[in-house]
């Protein structure tokens, strides 16, 4: 599926191609929840980075979390790289070096129809925000942590290839 996404402001346009479209996995976690999630989550959707195709790449600017190791004190950078418009602040997409093949867009910068997930996964609760409610369906699946299954085992299971 093409998935057509852009900023707030228009100055950042973007596409590209996702064999994981469903936006099901709701981030928890601070850097997602400080950093794109105003109701306290974040939704990351999956793409072939090699398809990734931008017009207004100049507006761009990325943001690397810092990451604090709760044994030591010790602050370290994510490789994780958080793409934005440097404009409006829109939050685009997450790129990390780690799996270079994958683009992580946001859902919420996405302008194309996205489908309705049957189920949804809620992960990072353990650093979730207290005042953020956990809305879960009947079917949904929750984890304080990552879960195992992958974005793209999770349309698999459920037979939702696109």
């Amino acid at each position: 599926m093409e998935l057509k996404g852009s900023c707030h402001c228009g100055s950042v346009k973007f596409t590209v191609q996702s064999p994981h479209p469903y936006p099901f996995n709701l981030c928890y976690c601070s850097i997602c929840r400080k950093t794109a999630g105003g109701g306290g989550y974040a939704i990351n959707l999956s793409g072939r980075y090699k398809t990734l195709k931008v017009t207004g790449r100049k507006n761009i600017t990325v943001y690397r979390a810092r990451l604090r190791d709760d044994a030591t004190g010790k602050i370290t950078k994510s490789t994780g790289r958080r793409h934005f418009c440097k404009k409006c602040g829109s939050a685009l997409w997450l790129w990390d070096p780690g799996w270079p093949e994958l683009v992580h867009p946001f859902a919420s910068a996405i302008d194309t129809e996205l489908p309705v997930p049957p189920e949804r996964t809620h992960l990072m609760l353990g650093s979730k925000a207290n005042w953020v409610p956990v809305i879960a369906g009947p079917r949904d699946k929750k984890f304080d942590e990552y879960p195992e299954e992958s974005i793209a085992e999770w349309h698999q299971r459920l037979k939702l290839e696109c």
